[in-house]
Order: structure tokens, then sequence, then C-alpha cells
């Protein structure tokens, strides 16, 4: 663990059916995140909010889309819908009735990488938010005729999707860069997989990925690291089993298996739908992941940024343009997108890839980089306001990295940053071929204008 006051390790003992279990706890005095690893290798993070009267809690398993086969696209995302539907003790009734009688909040969401699942209560009623969670992630049924029911739900969460041209082109994207990796492919799954997904199928994928050593438990809010460890040990009772071997870890780096490529959809829009990028680093390639933050805040991330000052400010030929960055474990991706009418297409795709062609030849300006790290800076701690942000930020840390940053470690990490650096990731990373994902009113790919045909080199 990282920190200004150097981490303690030290015995804890809570009650158990068996009596006193010993632990290994960490705390970090600095960052405010205190830490314990409970047998079996269940990992219970919290972190105390002064000043709240609310408690978070996220139970956070290392598996998401990119853990699945092509025969079960999908599967990672409509066992997260199922689990919600029947435990042993309670119906989907009965779980969403204990929320609403606290005025509390149970949702779920599902990524690349992992799985949350998650509640917002009031501080006394932590008791009731832990064993909801812990319920339904350890213990939902995957009955046949609740995923009968639940397929109908998630084909139309596709149907919706389908209907956003902004979500659409942003999954295209992903497939048009990464091709049919997992990491290309859908969260959501695809019609087909859904349709032919059997219980049985997901009861397996619940059963295999899991488990304990797979898991966070990430609380913050007005709540004590000894009674939540209390909490989760007595939620967990037997799926904690000292010895279990630890889960396989994803070894060796993203390899491409396609060059990144063009991909268009048609849809009988008003507006074009493009979102351009390349691969980027992975979340472990530390020195480049604030030089790009920058970089990414420079060029789309704000009202002053450069695309949007181009774009919509200076000529008025689009309402929305930006950029983003993802990041996965061993790979990420730099994007643009833009919505603009279709008319105005050629044009517009000009002037932001020539944004980014001169960003890449000539660099930044002291100013911009100074204009961007204040931004970055004041977003992450605007953004870590509330409880519900801090177990979000805990939670990944400790998934992702095994470790926390205190805050302001982070704004100091975010300060050393130079333009020099900056710059210099720009001449790299924008040099990369694009992928090109385009949405819009283009029956055939001839019709697809040039300028954006051109993107792809």
């Amino acid at each position: 663990m990282r920190g200004d006051t150097a981490a303690r390790t030290a015995p804890l003992l809570v009650s158990g059916q068996g009596g006193p279990v010993l632990l290994s706890a960490d705390s970090a005095a600095d960052s405010g995140v205190r830490r314990t690893v409970l047998p079996g290798g269940l990992r219970v993070v919290t972190e105390h909010v002064p000043g709240v009267r609310s408690a978070s809690v996220g139970v956070w398993v290392g598996v998401g889309s990119r853990d699945e086969g092509p025969t079960v696209a999908g599967a990672a995302h409509f066992l997260e819908h199922l689990l919600f539907k029947s435990t042993p003790t309670r119906s989907a009734l009965d779980i969403a009735q204990a929320v609403d009688a606290v005025g509390g909040e149970l949702n779920a969401f599902t990524a690349k990488e992992q799985t949350c699942y998650y509640a917002h209560v009031l501080d006394e009623d932590l008791p009731l938010a832990v064993d909801l969670v812990s319920d339904v992630v350890l213990r939902g049924l995957c009955r046949a005729e609740d995923v009968a029911v639940e397929r109908q739900v998630v084909l139309e969460e596709i149907a919706m999707r389908d209907d956003d041209p902004e979500d659409i082109v942003g999954d295209t994207f992903l497939t048009a860069l990464f091709g049919d990796h997992p990491v290309g492919r859908p969260v959501i799954g695809t019609v087909e997989s859904i349709e032919t997904m059997t219980a049985a199928q997901l009861r397996g994928f619940h059963l295999r990925r899991y488990r304990p050593d797979r898991m966070v438990v990430a609380v913050a809010g007005n709540i004590e690291h000894e009674r939540v460890v209390e909490l989760v040990h007595r939620a967990f009772g037997d799926r904690l089993e000292p010895g279990l071997e630890p889960a396989p870890r994803r070894e060796g780096r993203y390899r491409a298996r396609t060059e990144p490529q063009l991909k268009w959809i048609h849809r009988d829009s008003e507006q074009a739908h493009l979102v351009f990028g390349v691969r980027a680093y992975g979340r472990h390639e530390g020195r480049l992941r604030w030089p790009l933050s920058v970089l990414n805040t420079v060029l789309g991330g704000g009202l002053s940024s450069r695309l949007f000052q181009e774009i919509r400010e200076e000529r008025g030929l689009a309402y929305s343009v930006y950029s983003s960055v993802d990041t996965y474990a061993d790979t990420g991706a730099f994007s643009v997108y833009l919505g603009c009418q279709p008319e105005n297409l050629s044009e517009v795709t000009t002037l932001a890839r020539g944004v980014l062609e001169d960003v890449a030849a000539n660099g930044i300006t002291d100013a911009e980089c100074a204009r961007a790290k204040g931004s970055l800076r004041g977003g992450l701690v605007l953004g870590l306001e509330d409880s519900g942000s801090r177990m979000n930020r805990i939670g990944r840390s400790e998934l992702s990295y095994g470790n926390h940053r205190s805050v302001s470690e982070t704004l100091a990490r975010i300060d050393t940053v130079t333009t020099e650096e900056v710059s210099a990731v720009a001449r790299t990373l924008l040099a990369r071929p694009y992928a090109v994902a385009l949405a819009g009113p283009f029956q055939r790919s001839r019709d697809v204008p040039a300028a954006v045909r051109k993107l792809v080199r």
C-alpha cells in the first residue's frame, strides 16, 4: 500500500461461527482507507467519510464480459440481472420491499472486467445493506423460470441500446478497434447469444467465477471498519474457506488479432454519429496514465477543449463533441465522438482530424497543460463529495491495483505532469491507426463520406 504513512499490518479478531477468526488487516492512515483480508481471500476495504449520514456498500467481483467465451457473450450482464430475481430466503418482491422500506437504493452494473452490486442507505441501515447485497451476490438463484422472464428484459435493454445511436456507435467502435477479442465485444451481449443462453450456463458461470478471492467488499460513509468486517464475515459465512486456491489471473498483454477497421450502421436518423480513435494504454502503465488524462482533457474534455472550441463554438457544426479514454488491464482506447447533420459530416470529420494531427505534430501549450491539470484536480475532488463515489473509488482501486493512493497523493501526481510528457504521448498515440464507427442515414458503404473512409489509414 502506498502512502506518506507506512502501511501497518496487524491481527484482528472477530467472532465467527466457530469462534474467533484471525484476519490480516492493513490500514493506510493518510488515505483514510482500511483493509482486511478474510479467510478465502475476500478483501474488505472501508473509508470513513466525516459529516455524512449514509453508507454505501458494494460487492465488487473481478468478472466481466472479458471473461466470456463467444457462445456465452453477455453472460456476466445477464447474470447480474438474474441474481436479483430470487434467493433461498427472498423473492424479487421481498428484495425490492426491503430496500424501499428504508428509502435506499439497490442496483448493479457490469463492465468489461468487473461487476458491482451496490446499495446506498442511511448509516443505521448498514446491516440490512450488507445482508441484502451479499445474499443477492452469493445466493441468487438461477432458476429456469427467472431466466425466461429476465431474458426478455435483457433483450429490451439491447433494443434500447440500438435505439440510441450514441450508445450503439460506442459499442461498434470498440469492435472496430479490437475485433472479435473479448475486449471488443459488447458487454450486453447480442440478441443471438441472449436468446440461446440457458439457466445451466448462467448457473455454471456463477459458481465458477463468483469466488471470494475474486471479490472485494467496499463500504464508505458513516461507518466503522471493525463493524463492517463483522457484518461481512457474518453475511459470507461458510463461503470464507481457508486455503481456497487463488482464482486464475489474466496473464500477458493484449495482442491484436486484427487491424483497426471502419464499421458503419445504417440508421434512419437526423444526425450522423461518428466515433474514431486508437488503441491506448492499459491501467498498469502508470507513467502514461496521467499524461494521457491531461491530453484527453485538452483535446475534448471540457468547454475550453480544442475540439469543442473548433467545431461547436467557432463554427456551430455540432451540438455534442468530446473525447474519452477507456482503460483496461492491458490495453485501452482513446476516442473522439461527434454528432452532426449528415451533410456536415465531411467538414466536421476533417476539422476533428486536423485538431488531432496538429497536437500530434506540435504538442500542447503550457497554458493548456495547466488548465487541464486544474480541471482534473477539481473533477477528482468534487466527484468524491458523497459516500457512493468514495465506495466506487476504493472498490475499483482494490480490485484493479490492490492498493489505495490518497486523494492528496493523486493530486500531487497530477501536478507532476509536464507539457513535454503530454506532447510526447500525443506524438506516439495519435500516430497509431484509427478505428472508425459510424451510425447514420448511409445505406451503402459508398455513401460513407470520403473524409470518414480516409480516417482508416
